[in-house]
């Protein structure tokens, strides 16, 4: 074990927070390993959508980059940052077990909620599920890292702000003023971390794998595998979520419309053994509900 393990990750102090957490599993197995930090395209444009800035793994590419180039032999991220294609030679070696799914409300005041109001996310499924339960409501676009956000929240007019509760919790800086958020469905692995490595470092991927949680692999990849399937590689307003509940693997996928006035869903539960194709299974059903032609809408409007 004389190899150090370099871990690459964004400079945020939600991802040092995962790389720290993935560096001290390691050591506990016996690896050495040190940290370096990047920046992302993500963290740097901050005044622009990310579906705007034409790149789905927009906080992965950097890092993607610096493995292919031998900067760093692993990186940690926020698995739902990930895109559902990794380049070449670059594997999935572990995914850890998953935190909190839910999305959450930070807000003001909960008055708005029986009127007009607004509401601020950059993510294009938080907008459309929120527009959705509230259609007289305003929505406007938020970007950079979790404290960023909450700042801007505190210097901005609106009502509340939609974050994930579990990049909060992680990071300690919770606000009393939240609510769950329990009828959205959160992004495709949500709440999970994955550790990404080269297919050709075989030490690396060997030392990252033992660190995986099979239950969350195997939910995750249900989620992912509905995403992929229904966006092919455009953004759009997707939701999954996959639990494990005893022998059973119950599986709850949404698609809508960018101004969330048509969703379209699916609930469904087989057995964990047979989830290899099942999120594939799961978006031909949303497809030919009328997904496909809500996606060439959608792919329309987002150029």
């Amino acid at each position: 074990m004389s190899k150090i393990i370099r871990i690459g990750t964004r400079d945020s102090q939600l991802a040092l927070w995962q790389a720290h957490t993935v560096r001290d599993q390691l050591e506990s197995l016996g690896y050495k390993t040190e940290i370096i930090s990047v920046k992302s395209t993500g963290d740097l444009l901050l005044d622009k959508p990310l579906y705007e800035l034409g790149i789905t793994g927009i906080f992965t590419k950097t890092l993607d980059i610096a493995m292919i180039n031998g900067t760093v032999d692993i990186a940690v991220h926020s698995m739902k940052d990930v895109p559902t294609r990794l380049p070449k030679g670059i594997v999935q070696s572990a995914v850890l077990p998953r935190a909190n799914t839910h999305d959450i409300l930070v807000y003001k005041d909960l008055e708005f909620l029986k009127s007009n109001g607004t509401i601020a996310t950059g993510s294009l499924r938080r907008q459309a599920q929120w527009l959705n339960k509230y259609p007289t409501h305003k929505v406007v676009d938020l970007r950079g890292n979790v404290n960023t956000r909450l700042q801007k929240l505190q210097d901005n007019p609106w009502n509340g702000a939609i974050f994930a509760k579990a990049g909060l919790e992680r990071i300690e800086v919770l606000p009393q003023n939240h609510i769950d958020l329990d009828w959205m469905v959160p992004a495709p692995a949500q709440g999970a971390m994955v550790v990404v490595s080269m297919e050709n470092d075989t030490f690396s991927t060997d030392a990252v794998r033992q660190l995986n949680d099979s239950d969350t692999d195997i939910c995750t990849h249900v989620e992912r595998e509905f995403l992929q399937v229904l966006e092919g590689g455009c953004t759009a307003p997707i939701g999954a979520l996959a639990k494990i509940d005893k022998d059973r693997l119950h599986f709850e996928g949404i698609l809508l419309s960018l101004d969330g006035t048509q969703k379209l869903s699916i609930t469904k539960s087989i057995s964990p053994q047979n989830y290899t194709d099942f999120g594939k299974l799961c978006a031909q059903e949303i497809l030919n509900d009328g997904g496909k032609e809500m996606m060439i809408k959608i792919k329309k409007k987002l150029g």
